[in-house]
């Protein structure tokens, strides 16, 4: 696993309760779902890879879980995402479990996604986390976080007006 070019450092993030993730930087994001899955899989023995910012083939990181029955290779793709997730994404995500030969896929998002992406979803091997979901596994592991959508929509609106204007 260690051979895979595309894996490089990992960086601990640090944030608290009053931190906002769906306002975080994107590559701070998916070092967060790194360390979160790492958390997760390192009980039995596990290990995540976090993977470079371009050229990583649709891989944000990769898990491998030694469990002989519902482990393998596991490819973990992070949206930071204020809006729904499309069915375009979770295709693509197909797309790279097949392509990587992983057993499995993961989506961690801190908004939602739509119908089309869970019927696309059912029957696959693919997992769709929406936020809620991150924050509870945030807090299985001992961190308290939030997303505020209609919060983070603001900002980034008024951020590019602010931009518009001084330009």
């Amino acid at each position: 696993m260690d051979s895979d070019k595309r894996f490089v450092n990992s960086k601990d993030i640090n944030f608290d309760e009053i931190t906002n993730l769906a306002l975080m930087h994107w590559e701070e994001f998916e070092h967060l779902i790194r360390e979160l899955f790492e958390k997760e899989f390192s009980n039995n023995g596990g290990q995540v890879k976090v993977t470079q910012a371009s050229r990583d083939g649709g891989v944000d990181a990769i898990a491998f879980d030694p469990d002989p029955i519902r482990g393998g290779k596991i490819v973990i793709q992070a949206k930071r995402y204020t809006n729904t997730v499309g069915v375009a994404a979770v295709r693509d995500l197909y797309g790279t479990v097949m392509n990587e030969g992983a057993n499995k896929g993961i989506l961690v998002t801190t908004s939602d996604y739509g119908p089309d992406s869970y019927e696309f979803a059912k029957g696959k091997p693919i997992t769709l986390l929406n936020g809620g979901n991150l924050l509870h596994l945030l807090e299985k592991h001992g961190t308290k976080a939030r997303i505020n959508i209609k919060e983070a929509k603001r900002i980034l609106n008024d951020s590019i007006e602010n931009n518009k204007t001084s330009s």
